[in-house]
């Protein structure tokens, strides 16, 4: 069996503000996508359920590395817990971002993931292009169109509810390249 090594990140400008995530796994297999209007957590979240769902239908294990601790001790160490509690923290308040989790909570049933912590900005290359990548979609939302979402995973079979702008027009389609096809 195979590893599937990636990095996953996730940016805000403002914190909410225009957010975007992003996994990386080299020039050929990422994604990246984003909000209007989300947090810098939401952002990491989204990354690593993103990569989950491109990567279901392979049996590869998956390597993830994350600078977010919140990511990881969530998936790892929370999440149990929180689900056991009606999706609720020990102080009975509800668990934030919860949507988010009860995703991540179904694309980890059956999977074999390893999550690894790296400090951000300290050079690690899947870390630093994900990061990129995670920036310039917050940076695109900021601006008010989509980024540019990536190749994704070979096979993958993800509908992306971020793929349109919010506050801005979609762009029409070229139609004169669609005859080239």
């Amino acid at each position: 069996m195979v590893t599937i090594i990636a990095a996953a990140d996730g940016s805000a400008i403002g914190n909410p503000g225009p957010a975007g995530w992003a996994w990386y796994v080299d020039e050929t297999c990422w994604a990246a996508g984003g909000w209007a209007h989300g947090t810098n957590n939401m952002g990491e979240l989204m990354a690593v359920l993103d990569l989950l769902q491109q990567t279901a239908h392979i049996d590869d294990d998956l390597h993830v590395f994350c600078d977010s601790q919140y990511v990881i001790n969530s998936i790892t160490k929370w999440m149990k817990g929180w689900k056991a509690n009606g999706w609720r923290k020990k102080d009975k308040k509800p668990v934030l971002n919860v949507e988010l989790m009860k995703a991540l909570d179904a694309a980890m049933q059956g999977r074999k993931v390893r999550f690894e912590w790296v400090k951000g900005h300290a050079g690690h290359p899947l870390n630093e292009a994900a990061d990129s990548l995670a920036n310039a979609a917050a940076l695109s939302w900021k601006s008010g169109t989509a980024p540019e979402p990536g190749p994704g995973f070979a096979g993958a079979k993800v509908d992306h509810p971020d793929a349109e702008p919010k506050q801005a027009e979609a762009e029409e389609p070229d139609l004169f390249s669609m005859l080239d096809s």
